[in-house]
């Protein structure tokens, strides 16, 4: 990829802070844990589409450390739960074998699979040498008359938010519009209805949290085209174009998509979050206004009237449970500020939270939450966290997967809010969850039993203290 082309993808009009400076691959502190890669942005963007055969072009590497750690949950076809590599080793670039053992893998995955397309991941060392994956591509794709879609993201053009981008720019450029949507259905019980189509941008159904907002929008006669990319399949991407309204969840990974498609479709667009009873109720007023429908907008009243009255009756007993406890929060992006909102509606005060992935916008809102005092940590090391929850006195350390070792070495509660997740936190339902999680890890027998001395501590204090009082009774 040239260079005026990330410049291009690093400009973003969308965003009221496009006049800031651009970062591209920033150098590494010493000691400090790699983050991301243009190439794992693009590839964890784009990976949970299901029926998709995904090759990543490179060393064994490049694949092996990075397949499928987003907790991403699919129905239907699971294709992209398989690994697809050419495994380049020295002797292939040595001997310039790298693109016949391209081609030669794009014929094995349609031959054995069959595919309705497939996504060829570039990195670093085919793009250091020099590869032409756009022709091999080509030639693939009018081989065997399949699209074969190649998605130039190597790792040292940035860092993993230029690698969405590029995700996200591929889908736009070479996807999007290239097929129409089957004819809207009736709804079952008022064939009168209109049936309206939204699209749902950066939304990746962690854990399978997307299910738990889904029924609503069957319920207002809301048709999902797509859910980019959480749950989807090929061709439901290549109907985007026709939605009626679409919602950026993750802002940071693809807003590029929702403004394109704005200036090509015309399609409106706003920034929301499935976190928390309010912004779901919020999310779900948004659509209705986008749309532009009265009748639609008096039935999504009324649906959010029932479920924050039947959610906030089924959180009482926890939210007793859990009035005044503190959390440190260290996660990025839209969690940063979502889930800042959700814990407060359960009364839950956050002392902190993280912004090591999070844009302006999402700091600002986090100051509408937080107040502007809110304290905000860019970087997460171990003695910053630890030092951070004994300091405002925290009660549990809600953080990723790679934090989690940090908070059960120094024996603090610790509860999982990332990527690699088991529970689903999105929707009415998924708050439910949150807190039955939080007041389970907070209430923990366990953390008692660690904090206490040892058993054979005791016997040994014990025994010390008989026999200083035999000697003395000797004297």
């Amino acid at each position: 990829m040239k260079q005026s082309e990330i410049k291009l993808l690093q400009d973003e009009p969308a965003c009221e802070h496009n006049s800031g400076s651009k970062s591209g691959c920033s150098r590494s502190k010493p000691g400090a844990t790699a983050g991301g890669c243009t190439f794992d942005g693009a590839q964890i963007s784009l990976l949970p589409i299901a029926d998709v055969g995904h090759i990543v072009h490179g060393p064994i590497g490049c694949a092996g450390n990075s397949w499928n750690n987003r907790g991403t949950r699919a129905t239907g076809t699971n294709l992209f739960r398989y690994g697809f590599t050419t495994d380049l080793n020295e002797q292939d670039v040595i001997m310039g074998r790298a693109e016949k053992r391209l081609l030669h893998a794009i014929k094995q995955l349609i031959e054995k699979h069959a595919p309705p397309a497939v996504f060829v991941y570039m990195t670093c060392v085919p793009a250091l040498e020099g590869n032409d994956i756009e022709a091999i591509c080509q030639l693939a794709k009018d081989r065997w008359n399949i699209p074969v879609i190649p998605v130039d993201a190597a790792g040292f053009y940035g860092n993993k938010n230029l690698g969405n981008r590029i995700a996200g720019n591929v889908m736009f450029e070479r996807v999007i519009g290239s097929a129409e949507p089957p004819p809207k259905p009736l709804m079952k019980h008022d064939a009168t209805r209109h049936v309206h189509d939204i699209v749902l941008i950066g939304e990746y159904n962690i854990a399978g949290e997307f299910w738990h907002v889904s029924p609503l929008f069957e319920q207002l006669g809301l048709r999902v085209l797509c859910c980019l990319a959480g749950d989807t399949q090929f061709h439901q991407i290549q109907t985007m174009h026709r939605a009626d309204a679409a919602m950026v969840v993750c802002a940071r990974a693809q807003v590029n998509v929702a403004r394109k498609l704005e200036e090509k479709w015309h399609i409106p667009w706003f920034e929301g979050s499935f976190y928390g009873i309010e912004d779901t109720s919020a999310a779900l007023r948004s659509f209705a206004r986008l749309i532009k429908d009265e009748r639609l907008i008096e039935e999504t009243e009324a649906l959010i009237a029932r479920e924050e009255a039947q959610t906030r009756e089924a959180l009482k007993p926890y939210v007793e449970r859990l009035n005044g406890k503190k959390a440190l929060l260290y996660t990025g992006g839209v969690k940063s500020w979502s889930v800042v909102s959700a814990l407060k509606e359960l009364g839950v005060e956050c002392v902190a939270t993280g912004t090591r992935k999070s844009t302006q916008s999402d700091k600002k809102r986090i100051m509408d939450i937080m107040g502007e005092e809110a304290l905000m940590l860019d970087e997460g090391g171990a003695s910053l966290l630890l030092d951070t929850y004994h300091r405002y006195n925290a009660d549990i350390m809600i953080a990723g997967g790679r934090n989690m070792y940090t908070a059960l070495k120094a024996r603090l509660p610790f509860l999982d809010i990332n990527q690699e997740r088991e529970h689903a936190y999105a929707g009415y339902k998924g708050m439910i969850t949150l807190a039955q999680e939080l007041c389970r890890t907070l209430e923990a027998p366990i953390w008692s039993k660690v904090r206490s001395d040892a058993p054979w501590s005791l016997q040994t204090s014990s025994a010390s203290l008989s026999s200083n009082n035999a000697v003395v009774n000797a004297k």
